[in-house]
């Protein structure tokens, strides 16, 4: 029925932090050619393509939602960083990193494409998002995460050194078919 709206879901969030470096390290995936680059100054619609293709499945809305003076504002202040994550040649997962209080650095946003699942890129990944952040010299990392994301994705954070500090319930309102619609008419 075009132009219901989905029901709210209620997600149990868990807020983590970590205050140490990870220590592993691990290695690029063999036979297949992958690039990490930061942008620096993204435009609105690749943003919203990259968020949509990562975030669809795990009801990501917020940014879709913003217009795009306030997206502007978040993607281009000082203290955002944006990073793509490239796999033979074509976008496949982003991180978002948002330097809070000066010595703190959120990982606002972490995630890859359905076509990159399964090829052992999620745990490197990770701990190249992990490196990135701790190269801003912060006192720690944060990361939200809750229980409509990747079934390990807790789990994950937690192996490579997060610890949870908070738990609450919040009420997800994912996308309705009128709003991918006119996101779509955006791009």
């Amino acid at each position: 029925m075009q132009g219901s709206k989905p029901a709210a879901i209620t997600a149990h969030v868990t807020e983590l932090e970590m205050t140490s470096p990870p220590k592993q390290s691990l290695p690029v995936p063999v036979n297949i050619h992958t690039a990490i680059l930061r942008v620096s100054d993204i435009p609105l619609p690749y943003y919203r393509f990259l968020y949509l293709r990562v975030g669809k499945r795990w009801n990501w809305a917020e940014r879709l939602r913003m217009n795009d003076e306030d997206l502007a504002a978040v993607l281009h202040d000082r203290r955002t960083t944006l990073t793509v994550l490239y796999v033979n040649g074509a976008p496949a997962g982003f991180f978002e990193l948002q330097q809070r209080d000066g010595d703190v650095i959120d990982l606002t946003h972490f995630g890859l494409m359905e076509h990159a699942l399964g090829l052992g890129l999620g745990k490197w990944f990770l701990l190249q998002t992990l490196f990135a952040a701790w190269a801003m010299d912060p006192r720690k990392v944060t990361v939200t995460t809750n229980s409509l994301d990747h079934p390990r994705a807790l789990q994950l954070y937690q192996q490579f050194g997060f610890s949870p500090v908070a738990t609450r319930e919040a009420i997800v309102r994912p996308l309705s078919d009128d709003e991918l619609l006119t996101f779509a008419r955006k791009l």
